[in-house]
């Protein structure tokens, strides 16, 4: 009984989006555990892991209502509990930001409060979460925890985005007035229809949240012989971050034009006879987290990369990068990401805003041939990056040719 007082739903709300997944800027999901609070469901910690269809990790953004008097703002509610993301810097370090009834009362008897609003300008991404009791502190991910800290404009650890489809006034789903059924879940707009800065319909078969959705892209790719053009404007991008940030990928995606290059510009052929192809709008919006697709071999500029042996990002004798010649990423493993997601364009370096120096996960043996066993230094030729489902994966190294790569100069 205390709990259905406290956590009233506001069914006069007006909400910009509707059971949307909250991702941080690694890919991961906000979620919450409803036993975690008191008996009223309040003071519940916010926390942060890897998205899947669990009922804690759905969010309503609302805009207007019982709870949110104030323009260009929102509330943060639980689909699964009613309670709204919440600041109080009376609570103690490391427990100030939790879910609470909205209006800020215990029981549920509240009406407005600042330490419940957030700027919102109906965008996806990036959002900042900047309370309106606190505006020089901003939400940040800390220890798989959400947490607070003084607002930092770079930190990508203080950046959030919306994965889900904007609803209107009314609640229901925004759909395409042309009849088409494709939506893209990352755009930066509530609705964007028509768009022919779309380069490809892969926004709308892949997100970071569901890996398991990358075959279909797979598919996709491999019908566009043309290739997929790196764009240069702000366009949607697939993954977090809602629209690609020129500004963030010229900082993020830096050529390095004194490294030792063995090849240039050439395909990489799997042991099946597919290319690597990279779609420069399928990661998030400095261009990181980009899968690496297995297509028929057409000679596009999505399919070219170059091998460099020394350089600002490789300092170690008889190795390797493979980099997109197209985006200048980096082919990447990190081993901490969901499975099936773990091989991916990523920065050279390995830091997301191009700061980094050599990261051993981007690179592996070369000995000046044409073939390549992509096998990770940081794993100790124990895990190799290898085909998959209609993209790069890793598995155990075999040793055998069914691992070996080919370099088409």
């Amino acid at each position: 009984m205390a709990f259905e007082e406290a956590q009233k739903p506001d069914s006069s709300a007006r909400k910009a989006f509707s059971g949307a997944k909250i991702l941080t800027s690694d890919g991961r999901c906000l979620f919450v555990d409803e036993l975690s609070g008191d008996f009223r469901a309040n003071l519940t910690p916010i926390q942060v892991g890897v998205c899947d269809a669990t009922a804690g990790q759905g969010w309503d953004i609302i805009t207007s209502g019982l709870h949110n008097n104030a323009a260009n703002s929102m509330l943060i509610v639980s689909t699964l509990t009613n309670a709204c993301f919440n600041f109080d810097p009376r609570r103690i370090d490391g427990n100030q930001v939790v879910l609470f009834s909205c209006g800020g009362r215990a029981d549920g008897s509240g009406e407005v409060t600042d330490s419940q609003l957030f700027p919102f300008n109906q965008s996806a991404g990036p959002l900042i979460l900047s309370p309106r009791n606190s505006l020089q502190l901003c939400f940040t991910v800390k220890n798989n925890v959400i947490d607070i800290a003084p607002c930092a404009a770079e930190d990508a650890d203080q950046m959030f985005f919306l994965n889900s489809t904007p609803v209107d006034a009314r609640g229901s789903a925004v759909v395409d007035p042309t009849g088409s059924s494709e939506t893209n879940t990352f755009s930066s707009q509530p609705a964007t229809f028509g768009d022919t800065t779309k380069t490809s319909h892969t926004q709308a078969a892949i997100s970071s949240a569901h890996p398991e959705s990358l075959s279909t892209m797979s598919a996709t790719v491999t019908a566009s012989a043309i290739g997929i053009p790196n764009p240069t404007n702000a366009v949607p991008v697939s993954r977090a971050g809602g629209t690609l940030q020129p500004t963030a990928v010229a900082e993020s995606q830096q050529r390095d034009d004194a490294a030792t290059r063995a090849f240039a510009s050439v395909n990489i052929r799997t042991p099946n006879g597919q290319c690597l192809f990279i779609d420069p709008t399928a990661g998030d919006f400095r261009q990181n987290l980009i899968p690496v697709f297995l297509v028929d071999c057409a000679g596009t500029p999505n399919e070219k990369f170059d091998i460099i042996t020394a350089g600002k990002h490789n300092n170690v004798p008889a190795s390797a990068l493979v980099v997109s010649s197209l985006t200048n990423g980096c082919l990447s493993f990190d081993g901490r990401r969901p499975a099936g997601d773990t091989v991916t364009i990523f920065s050279c370096g390995g830091r997301a805003a191009g700061e980094g120096q050599t990261n051993n996960g981007q690179l592996v043996p070369f000995n000046g041939g044409p073939n390549l066993v992509l096998a990770p230094e940081s794993e100790h030729n124990t895990t190799c990056i290898v085909p998959g489902d209609g993209r790069l994966d890793s598995a155990p190294c075999s040793g055998n040719s069914s691992q070996i790569f080919t370099i088409l100069a």
